[in-house]
């Protein structure tokens, strides 16, 4: 199994979620550390992450040695992540 590492502001949006959603999102995560290339998963075009869709939101990650990297959780819709990813911006730790 893998281990799991989050950045900041994904271990900040996780605590603002309710409590449903928090268990979604926490359940897809442990499942992607067992298994980190399920057959939902999508590479981005261009870039070494792999993103992944639980309900409405997404998770935006690499894998790096054995541990699982969650560089974003957020809204399915919101394109900021992809503006972020283009203009090379490195999350914060």
């Amino acid at each position: 199994m893998l281990k799991l590492d989050l950045t900041k502001k994904s271990f900040s949006f996780l605590k603002k979620l309710s409590s449903k959603q928090f268990k979604q999102i926490v359940e897809k995560l442990f499942s992607l550390m067992k298994n980190p290339y399920p057959n939902d998963v999508r590479k981005l075009k261009g870039y070494e992450y792999y993103r992944v869709d639980i309900g409405e939101y997404r998770i935006i990650y690499k894998v790096e040695k054995e541990i699982l990297k969650v560089a974003y959780i957020g809204k399915r819709n919101d394109d900021e992540i992809y503006k972020k990813i283009t203009r090379g911006e490195k999350w914060a730790r």
